[in-house]
């Protein structure tokens, strides 16, 4: 939930490597040290992609290293971080310079995003296609989807509505969207995540849908009561997304109270067995 918030860090597969990926400057940018991950099998991408950088320059390819951008992706634990990342033109480039029988592959994977990216600017609505068909793939239900990608233009608006109220800064996003959890869930998205046993994953793409129904209302609050009271800057939206994320909190709490059970669980959703019936 945390991590979806600001800078939408997204996941590309290639041979069964993940390579964090951003849209910067309405392109693609790839993070280079998954890359390299992804083509070396290095023990220690980091230290490969410092040692190339420094051959890059010593070579006079220094316009390759230079083309890099420092964007913030999430890392393994969670967090935004700092990350070298380039567009295709300059991924293209840095595997020129590293020797490996998937480079061939890879280029033309990589063509093939970057071409994707192209089409989703032109037509937005295939980005929307693509998304579903993902999720139809992993074997999710038409509803559960249905409720995700609500979900998703639901959380878009409020970030807006963010974005138009003095909310600038991405930990000020993680930390609003954490205050809308405890007060929905009594669980920030830390530890929602750890109750689900998740790591890396998207925590609302292991939801219930319970879970995704009163996230989207707890997020749903918040932006109707910012675009009424309008508030200015950090803490005033901290007060806001506190008491939006309490309409979801007091709602699911009449709703236990009603079934006698909880809402909160660490079930994902495709591990459900009654899920899986429908599924099979």
């Amino acid at each position: 939930m945390g991590n979806e918030l600001t800078l939408s860090t997204k996941i590309a597969v290639f041979r069964n490597k993940e390579i964090r990926k951003i849209i910067h400057k309405n392109e693609w940018w790839f993070s280079v040290v998954d890359i390299i991950d992804a083509l070396t099998d290095s023990e220690d991408a980091r230290n490969y992609w410092k040692v190339l950088k420094h051959r890059l320059i010593k070579e006079g390819a220094e316009q390759v290293v230079t083309n890099c951008n420092q964007l913030k992706l999430v890392a393994s634990d969670g967090k935004l971080r700092l990350t070298d990342c380039a567009n295709t033109e300059g991924i293209f480039r840095i595997i020129q310079s590293i020797p490996s029988p998937k480079a061939e592959p890879f280029k033309r994977w990589l063509a093939k995003v970057g071409y994707e990216r192209v089409q989703e600017i032109d037509d937005p609505e295939l980005a929307t296609k693509r998304t579903r068909a993902l999720y139809k793939a992993k074997g999710y239900s038409d509803d559960w989807i249905e409720k995700r990608m609500r979900g998703i233009a639901i959380r878009e608006e409020l970030t807006d509505e963010w974005e138009k109220h003095g909310v600038e800064k991405s930990k000020e996003y993680e930390i609003l969207t954490a205050e809308i959890s405890k007060a929905a869930f009594g669980l920030t998205p830390g530890q929602y995540k750890k109750l689900k046993g998740l790591e890396r994953e998207n925590l609302r793409d292991h939801m219930t849908d319970l879970e995704l129904i009163f996230s989207m209302l707890g997020e749903a609050s918040t932006t109707q009561i910012t675009k009424v009271e309008h508030p200015i800057g950090f803490e005033e939206n901290r007060n806001v997304s506190r008491r939006g994320g309490n309409v979801a909190g007091v709602a699911r709490k009449k709703l236990e109270q009603e079934t006698g059970k909880k809402v909160v669980s660490q079930d994902n959703y495709l591990q459900n067995p009654q899920n899986e019936k429908l599924l099979s």
